[in-house]
């Protein structure tokens, strides 16, 4: 009885000791460095906010953020400003009310820097970073807080790739362009919205370039089709760049302007893909662009590269895009809230990327996309 309760006893120490070297193990295991940046992740609420859901590149750009933030185990909230920035602020102070404690914000408004500053405002007094992104927002907005950035592009940028792509390739095509002969190409260009700045300068320098490339060469500027607009550009009204716009436009243009009148527009040049294809609409209703052998093609030229411009290129229905990488924009996006999520400064990490020397604000570069 004795040999059979010292062995009970020894047993029961045993099991004891087991059990307290697994409660070690168990504490190791919750403290390692793993387990803090999980931690830190998870803590992220992110509320980002689209001017408009509608956009075709605005929803290309979404996509590509839901697909990092998702990836990244990110807690975030897409809102849909519907094209107005009454709404849009209304969100953000709401997102902010409800435990929001990183913005990205994709402004409604860029015709003056009021309501970004207004955003980054409302972030500065919640005590929480802000990141504006794809539509400009001025220098001071940036400044006005430590805790803001900008990811975007250079708006200049677009309009002279555009401007190259156009010149270069009517001095190819220069005869076959000329439908009527009189020696001038005649245009139309669709704008997307005052005050933009990147509609501002892919109006300006696309034709400002294209003009300088053809002049050059003894070779006429471009001719806005109607003498009688000043502008020499129609604009979506709505401020939406939408492809619906373009195609309204095109319709009554084509009305009135036509190779039977002589008088056919030559080129068109959109400020943006949605635009282009609008544009594309009509003319393949009254027979152009269709992408068939030996059909007329007029030249249209768009900006963002989406993936149905681009098969519209090599159909040869469509002459060229500029690529503004949505992919890129939300990886650099993703870059400045992982800064944020690891407690690192907001701008950290970025000395790759295309920072300009006097503000927060990174650039992704475009591309030129012909067939």
């Amino acid at each position: 009885m004795k040999k059979f309760l010292a062995l009970i006893l020894a047993l029961v120490m045993s099991l004891s000791l087991v059990a307290c070297g697994g409660g070690d193990t168990a504490t190791e295991e919750t403290t390692d460095d793993t387990a803090t940046e999980e931690t830190t992740g998870s803590a992220l609420n992110v509320g980002v906010f689209y001017y408009n859901f509608a956009d075709a590149y605005i929803t290309t750009v979404r996509s590509a953020m839901d697909g990092l933030l998702e990836g990244a185990g990110i807690t975030y909230n897409n809102y849909d400003g519907a094209n107005n920035q009454a709404t849009q602020l209304d969100q953000i102070n709401t997102a902010i009310t409800n435990g929001a404690n990183l913005l990205v914000v994709n402004i409604v408004e860029t015709s003056s820097p009021d309501a970004a500053q207004q955003a980054c405002d409302a972030a500065k007094n919640a005590g929480i970073p802000i990141i504006f992104f794809n539509r400009e927002v001025a220098n001071e907005v940036v400044d006005s807080y430590e805790n803001c950035a900008f990811v975007g592009t250079d708006a200049a940028e677009a309009g002279h790739m555009q401007g190259e792509m156009i010149g270069t390739y009517l001095l190819e095509n220069y005869d076959a362009v000329d439908l009527n002969g009189d020696g001038t190409i005649s245009y139309v260009l669709f704008k997307g919205q005052e005050g933009n700045a990147e509609a501002e300068y892919r109006t300006q320098y696309a034709v400002e370039d294209a003009d300088a490339l053809l002049t050059e060469a003894g070779k006429p500027a471009l001719s806005f089709y109607d003498a009688n607009n000043s502008s020499k550009y129609l604009v979506d009204t709505t401020g939406s760049w939408s492809s619906q716009a373009a195609t309204d436009y095109m319709t009554t243009i084509l009305a009135s302007y036509s190779e039977a009148s002589n008088n056919m527009i030559e080129l068109v040049i959109a400020n943006n893909d949605g635009m282009a294809e609008g544009a594309i609409a009509a003319l393949q209703a009254a027979g152009y662009n269709t992408g068939d052998e030996g059909s007329t093609t007029i030249p249209v030229y768009g900006v963002d590269a989406m993936d149905s411009a681009v098969q519209k290129i090599q159909n040869g229905q469509m002459t060229g895009t500029v690529k503004q990488d949505a992919e890129g924009m939300a990886n650099t996006i993703l870059t400045l809230i992982n800064n944020i999520g690891s407690g690192a400064a907001l701008m950290d990490n970025t000395d790759s990327y295309n920072v300009d020397a006097d503000c927060a604000k990174i650039r992704v570069p475009y591309a030129m996309v012909t067939a």
